[in-house]
């Protein structure tokens, strides 16, 4: 892509950085760094909290920061192919950058940092849908950050989002099958670590604990079923062992 395309937008978020109070300025600087731990303590909260779910849904959680890594070396193979310069570097007449300028060799496009938040973002949204109201913002805001901060321009930035994004997702949905498989032969392992990883997984059911504790108490099943069998007067069996009913009419001819 022609870095001049967004040259203007990139000068005006610069611009912007430098007109804004300082403490917004200290904020972004310290939060485009900080986004990436935040999302990689999630992935530990997410697998944490996956330890007593079932097997594919520990499988999804695990898969995630693999797809993540897979969407950041597929970002710097990227880098290597276009090696387009920093437009730090490579603006004119653009304010000077509030993070320290990477050094040359250090490609602009895509956005390592936009990749591994929007991948990141999209694996826990997958794994954990009750947070993506958080991972997602969290992702865009790394991306603007980088902008902001003066090391890309905006269309790399939301190529890393869109990249990222689809190859973690793409990621996901091919490794959990097997993954999962891999869950479950884990979880049978006699290996304490490896059982402490994949976690025991959900607890039996109670229902399934006495599932056969009432089968003896049918009629006809067991000592119960018997007895019950040979109530006084039900059975023919009973007239059988005791004789005639007394005051029968035989008796008293």
């Amino acid at each position: 892509m022609d870095p001049s395309v967004t040259s203007g937008l990139y000068r005006d978020i610069t611009d912007l950085a430098h007109d804004s109070p300082s403490w917004v300025r200290h904020f972004v600087e310290i939060g485009t760094e900080a986004v990436i731990v935040i999302l990689g303590l999630l992935f530990l909260a997410g697998w944490w909290r996956r330890r007593s779910a079932d097997s594919r849904a520990m499988a999804v959680a695990v898969v995630g920061p693999l797809a993540t890594a897979v969407a950041y070396v597929g970002s710097e193979l990227f880098k290597s192919a276009v090696q387009e310069e920093r437009p730090c570097r490579a603006v004119a007449g653009a304010a000077a950058s509030l993070a320290a300028c990477p050094p040359v060799g250090d490609w602009s496009f895509p956005s390592n940092h936009s990749t591994i938040a929007a991948a990141a973002a999209v694996a826990l949204a997958i794994a954990w849908r009750a947070i993506a109201f958080l991972t997602i913002p969290l992702a865009l805001f790394a991306a603007f950050s980088r902008v902001f901060v003066g090391v890309h321009y905006p269309h790399d930035v939301a190529v890393g989002l869109l990249f990222g994004g689809l190859v973690a997702a793409l990621v996901v949905l091919a490794l959990t099958r097997p993954a999962r498989a891999l869950i479950e032969t884990m979880r049978t392992s006699r290996t304490g670590v490896v059982v402490w990883f994949a976690g025991r997984g959900p607890e039996p059911e109670p229902a399934a604990q006495w599932a056969g504790a009432g089968a003896g108490y049918g009629p006809g099943n067991g000592a119960y079923g018997s007895a019950q069998g040979a109530g006084p007067g039900s059975e023919p069996g009973h007239q059988a062992q005791h004789g005639p009913v007394a005051g029968s009419d035989r008796q008293h001819r």
